[in-house]
């Protein structure tokens, strides 16, 4: 079961946060055979997204690294949005690890 976690991102700003991934008993999960991918939408239905830039940047210590650019959080407008963070295993078995929603804050400087 996902780890619900809701995130606040300022528009126009970089974003990047780490998530340490723990397995079912709630230990470190090892991630040396595992991709990770997270996504952005509306709503669930929704057919338009955002991909997050992600990296497994510690594999032995379950340590992932999500990120957006300011690029792309200005290019979202201001409001909530839902998303998810899976990771897959070499074999091809997907696993939510972490989900919530995420308001997006409006900026003022434009650059």
């Amino acid at each position: 079961m996902a780890v619900l976690s809701n995130l606040s991102i300022d528009q126009g700003a970089d974003y990047s946060a780490d998530i340490v991934v723990q397995d079912a008993n709630g230990n470190v999960a090892n991630l040396a055979s595992y991709t990770v991918a997270g996504q952005i939408r509306k709503s669930y239905s929704s057919t338009g997204f955002t991909n997050f830039t992600t990296s497994i940047t510690d594999s032995a210590r379950g340590i992932v690294t999500i990120q957006l650019s300011n690029t792309t959080t200005n290019g979202m407008k201001a409001g909530r949005y839902l998303y998810d963070i899976e990771i897959t295993d070499d074999g091809g078995v997907k696993t939510r690890v972490v989900e919530g929603q995420i308001t997006i804050n409006p900026g003022i400087t434009q650059t």
